[in-house]
């Protein structure tokens, strides 16, 4: 299943993951717009930290070009 996050194209497996997705993307897209990192010391930091977690959010974080 493709789905379509600030213009790019991420695929998941089940229905259920491109909830997850569209979750995930919401709440970047606010820290972004916010500018809100916390509780990281700093964007650089929480980065990091997402993209050790892995799967949904890495494709995430690559939609919006933050990796």
């Amino acid at each position: 299943m493709n789905l379509t996050i600030n213009g790019r194209t991420i695929s998941v497996r089940f229905k259920s993951d491109a909830v997850v997705a569209q979750r995930v993307a919401a709440h970047i897209k606010r820290r972004i717009e916010e500018d809100d990192w916390l509780p990281f010391q700093s964007k650089k930091e929480a980065l990091e930290s997402w993209q050790k977690v892995g799967g949904i959010r890495v494709q995430v974080l690559r939609a919006y070009c933050l990796i």
